[in-house]
């Protein structure tokens, strides 16, 4: 039997959003329960519970969580055997109803599945509908039809198609109505049971967009209460946090020794108050080896974001450092062209995007192609072009930002990471009042991310400020401490 499967997205939807007539959330698929049932209960029980939290938490965190449905490579392995395996059984049904006399036992199951997948669109106060369904749709009834040889395949797909068209969303009315004009019985039912499968997701998406709201009001308070559950459960669950506060800790520490020994009027050593060390921390993870386990339990279920956060504020780096070393040969008459700008920002974006696995050759296309354009756009503007002495430095500069230790890079990585930083301080709107030199032609991508990351670190540290209490006491001497909150 063919099921229906569904696939989180966090991209906008790029088909037109119409609200469907439903609500009400259906059971969940068990598709992804795979050997739960071989380890205990209590193992069970927790990654059901960690289940709900993750979702809850990506639901309010991610505007654009949806569901969709899952659609495999038809050239990938999953997918033609997937797509083996729907055809057999197709195929299956249609050699079970050609035969004299005619074998319903497939078809009986798939009515079955469709008889519990509209019941899963219903709205609880739809009484009447609920009963007409279980009356049309009673599975003993057809199945002593099926077995006089009675059973009616064409007039219950049509009640089916009838009741869809009640229930489904406007964007798939135009999909069932197509159906009505199918006669072969076995590619109707196949179109049915693929319709009712987007209409689900619908149904979900729906469900999410409402429970949303309710959930960004309850959510510190209920992932906090989940997290405590596991705590609770697992009393070392706190382990990597502790360390990763900790390496925070003696950051802000060796940063207020080094200012206060080269500070003439300082008299006595600043202790770090959990609001700094929580800062560094938060800063720290975007510096995180992707192969080191030991990432803070606190913060495991925005991982993902904040890898991507960490990919994005690299290819920032190497954006600005690249301009800035275009800029110093090019001069401002070029810069102050925003078209030219923006071309050679769109240019390094797309050579840039396999930076991190393919450097020198990123940079290579990179020199190659600005050169040439910085060439052509003197010469567009009556300018004097580059000598060959300047193109060959303009390349050899921008083949060096694969470095590390670059010191142009050097310089933008620590501007750019001061500014994020000024972000958690004082806010978006100062920072952005004192932006950085050298910074300012990255000034609306770097607004962009320094709001998503320092959004995301308020939010976690409201919903895990008292476990960081906690731990930061332990790290600082209690008398040190006593009386600091965050």
């Amino acid at each position: 039997m063919p099921k229906t499967e569904e696939t989180v997205s966090q991209n906008d939807p790029t088909e037109e959003e119409s609200m469907p007539r439903m609500s009400k959330t259906p059971e969940q698929s068990q598709e992804n329960s795979v050997c739960l049932e071989d380890h205990s209960p209590e193992l069970i029980h927790t990654v059901k519970e960690v289940s709900k939290m993750s979702i809850a938490h990506e639901i309010v965190v991610n505007q654009n969580f949806r569901v969709e449905e899952k659609i495999l490579p038809p050239n990938s392995p999953e997918g033609k055997l997937t797509e083996k395996m729907y055809d057999a059984f197709w195929d299956h049904l249609r050699e079970q109803l050609s035969s004299i006399p005619p074998d319903f036992t497939s078809a009986l199951q798939l009515l079955k599945d469709v008889k519990e997948a509209l019941l899963s669109l219903l709205l609880p106060r739809q009484v009447r509908l609920k009963n007409e369904i279980e009356e049309n749709l009673d599975m003993d009834l057809l199945k002593q039809e099926s077995e006089h040889g009675a059973l009616d395949v064409n007039r219950l797909s049509n009640y089916i198609l009838n009741l869809m068209i009640q229930l489904c969303a406007p964007v798939r009315d135009g999909a069932v109505k197509k159906l009505k004009d199918v006669t072969d019985p076995v590619l109707l039912l196949k179109g049915i049971f693929h319709v009712l499968g987007q209409m689900r997701v619908d149904m979900i998406n729906y469900t999410i967009q409402n429970l949303r709201p309710y959930l960004q009001e309850h959510s510190i308070e209920y992932e906090r209460a989940k997290f405590q559950e596991l705590l609770n459960k697992k009393p070392n669950l706190l382990d990597h946090t502790t360390k990763w506060l900790t390496k925070a800790t003696a950051d802000v520490t060796a940063s207020l020794a080094c200012f206060e020994s080269t500070s003439s009027s300082s008299n006595s050593f600043e202790t770090p108050s959990l609001t700094m060390v929580l800062y560094q921390g938060y800063l720290n993870l975007l510096l995180w080896d992707t192969e080191d386990d030991e990432f803070p339990e606190t913060l495991l279920m925005d991982r993902g974001r904040l890898k991507e956060m960490a990919f994005q504020l690299d290819q920032l780096t190497v954006l600005a450092s690249v301009l800035l070393v275009a800029r110093s040969f090019s001069g401002n008459v070029l810069f102050n062209s925003p078209t030219f700008v923006d071309k050679l920002k769109s240019i390094t974006k797309v050579l840039t995007e396999d930076f991190n696995s393919r450097p020198e050759e990123a940079m290579l296309s990179v020199s190659e192609q600005l050169s040439q354009e910085i060439h052509q756009g003197l010469e567009d503007m009556g300018l004097t072009a580059l000598s060959s002495d300047n193109t060959t430095s303009l390349i050899g500069q921008l083949q060096n930002i694969v470095k590390k230790d670059n010191c142009v890079r050097t310089v933008i990585d620590q501007r750019i990471r001061l500014f994020l930083k000024s972000c958690f301080i004082r806010g978006i709107q100062e920072s952005l009042l004192d932006f950085p030199g050298g910074l300012i032609l990255i000034k609306e991508e770097l607004e962009e991310l320094g709001r998503r990351f320092v959004n995301l670190m308020y939010r976690n540290q409201q919903v895990f400020s008292p476990y960081y209490v906690e731990i930061f006491k332990n790290i600082i001497h209690p008398v040190q401490d006593s009386g600091r909150e965050l």
